[in-house]
């Protein structure tokens, strides 16, 4: 386990923005995308989004994120490739440039969330279709889906919300085409399953997550941006979900999540209006779950690099 004293010590350089002279810079919620020849080299900030918006920093989260998706870049090459060429630091990746699929392919294995676009909130709303599926009457929060669900959404640009799509709606708009859809979809079915089997080895349940895709300048469809890593995936622990949903609470996370519950409990803010200031105590617990997260999932323990990031950037990236 990570010490209180290292992880306050990151608070004092945690990763905002960068600003690199390695090729053109576009910002993402959370990483800095640099276009360098025919590749791209993703930095994976300590930016935290939820609700669609960017609220704080947290002390080695870029570095969590981006080991964690390495690793899962890696165990998910059976079902589909991805766009990783290296990964020379610890908060970037050199990646093939490829044009986005701009549609996100959503998968949710239970009736949970508290953000405007989340399936709970559309079900406590009183309806009950989500992106096509019936849902039938009598549900509670938390409770697990009869199967996991695909629910695709729009990227929506930064500060503005995500809308959840049907399939049909999908195509209907023309976003994408029934061939590339259709393609998505499978992968994201069978990329669930297999990092639901895993994480139940580690003792977890995978939630719900997020899949992002492009085509490579070949014209093939690739896994992009991150995969089930804290911020694209909600995760708990199988030992206390049972206990925890029969007596009406939330399970135990060590995703985002924990930001946004204590975001609208204690302030009742859920993206609207003003961004809050996040307490230090509040960055440093969320500090600790993603570094659990990452400890979990891999196995294996979280050593984070101390060395000031410009100046390790200099020397790995330039």
């Amino acid at each position: 386990m990570i010490s209180e004293k290292i992880l306050r010590e990151g608070l004092v350089n945690t990763i905002e923005n960068t600003h690199l002279p390695i090729g053109e810079l576009s910002r993402g919620k959370v990483r800095d995308c640099y276009e360098k020849g025919d590749n791209l080299v993703l930095v994976a900030t300590d930016r935290l989004s939820a609700f669609d918006v960017v609220l704080t920093t947290i002390p080695f989260k870029g570095q969590v994120l981006n080991k964690l998706s390495d690793y899962w870049f890696k165990k998910t090459k059976h079902i589909i490739n991805n766009h990783v060429l290296s990964v020379p630091d610890p908060n970037a990746m050199v990646v093939v440039k490829c044009e986005p699929l701009p549609i996100e392919m959503v998968v949710r294995a239970y009736l949970t969330g508290v953000t405007s676009t989340s399936i709970w909130t559309a079900y406590e709303r009183g309806e009950r279709i989500f992106c096509g599926h019936h849902l039938p009457d009598g549900m509670k929060k938390h409770q697990r889906l009869e199967n996991p669900i695909l629910t695709p959404s729009t990227k929506a640009e930064k500060g503005q919300h995500d809308r959840s799509l049907s399939k049909e709606e999908i195509i209907s708009s023309g976003l994408v085409s029934v061939e590339d859809f259709e393609l998505m979809e499978n992968v994201a079915t069978h990329l669930f399953v297999y990092g639901l089997s895993l994480s139940r080895t580690r003792g977890l349940i995978l939630v719900d997550t997020k899949y992002e895709f492009g085509k490579t300048p070949e014209g093939k469809i690739v896994l992009i941006d991150e995969v089930h890593t804290p911020d694209s995936s909600r995760y708990w622990y199988e030992n206390t979900y049972q206990g925890a949903f029969e007596r009406g609470e939330d399970p135990k996370s060590f995703d985002k999540e924990y930001v946004r519950r204590w975001l609208k409990e204690e302030l009742g803010y859920v993206g609207e209006g003003t961004i809050p200031k996040i307490p230090d105590h509040v960055r440093i617990e969320a500090a600790r779950r993603y570094i659990e997260a990452c400890e979990c999932i891999t196995g294996e323990q979280f050593l984070p690099d101390l060395e000031e990031p410009l100046k390790r950037f200099e020397r790995n990236l330039f």
